[in-house]
């Protein structure tokens, strides 16, 4: 059966709208803490929508008109997308949290975990000092607000209705994760090798001083110097991570405009 009068016609592109904003607030790390109870994302959604409305004057295809069911497959593909934004636009969040468990193995921390309270998983606690320090700077620059923008650019580059259940082939995961361990790495790299120094120096000792119990020495000699080095190297992850939330969110909107 075919949908038709005006306010329904009103009601769908709205609901629409309404699903891919909750899409992205269930999926992106700035918004998924328990602190967000669902009916709270799905009315924060709801007042988004409607801020995006002018932006919604596409129409919407045949297919999805014909019917609440295609409605509802609409739907689902509008979830998809939002969904996907939110996860590929937080690529330097989860680098800095591959970065954390690095660091936080390499200071003598691999067995410490704590509680994250945005996935309710044991996380690293190097880990989750860096995620929690990069969720912050991310709210400073105003990436929440890049998001939105980013997502109402998104009704531009995927009109309401188009998206699909079909993934296109030419997504590149591969791509995205390799910028994850690139940019992991980038950060990584200073800890690592100051940490590697001090471990040869530590090793130098043990051969030149048998009597020493390194590693009663070594433990909290790596602890303090991985603390120090992360009060230094932080402007440069900062630098680092301020560079890449543009460019991420790019990435997102052309990852997620591929749900044809």
């Amino acid at each position: 059966m075919s949908l038709d009068g005006d306010l329904t016609l009103l009601i769908v592109p709205f609901l629409l709208a309404t699903i891919r904003f909750l899409g992205l607030l269930l999926s992106a790390p700035a918004f998924v803490a328990p602190s967000f109870p669902l009916p709270v994302r799905f009315w924060i959604a709801t007042i988004l929508a409607l801020a995006a409305w002018p932006f919604l004057a596409a129409p919407l295809p045949e297919r999805v008109l014909a019917g609440w069911g295609g409605v509802a497959l609409a739907g689902a593909g509008e979830l998809l997308v939002g969904i996907t934004l939110g996860l590929l636009s937080a690529l330097p969040l989860y680098a800095l949290q591959v970065a954390g468990r690095v660091i936080g193995t390499q200071m003598g921390f691999g067995m410490v975990n704590v509680l994250d309270p945005f996935s309710q998983v044991q996380a690293s606690l190097i880990g989750q000092i860096k995620f929690l320090l990069g969720l912050w700077y991310f709210f400073y620059w105003d990436g929440h607000l890049l998001l939105m923008r980013g997502l109402v650019e998104s009704f531009r580059l995927l009109p309401l209705g188009g998206a699909g259940l079909a993934l296109g082939a030419d997504m590149e995961i591969g791509r995205w994760l390799q910028n994850l361990f690139i940019l992991s790495f980038r950060i990584v790299l200073p800890y690592f090798g100051t940490l590697l120094l001090a471990d040869l120096g530590l090793g130098f000792v043990a051969r030149t001083v048998p009597q020493m119990n390194i590693f009663v020495l070594g433990l909290p000699l790596k602890i303090l110097l991985g603390f120090f080095l992360l009060v230094v190297v932080l402007p440069l992850t900062v630098d680092v991570l301020h560079g890449q939330i543009e460019g991420v969110l790019e990435t997102a909107l052309q990852g997620a405009a591929l749900w044809r």
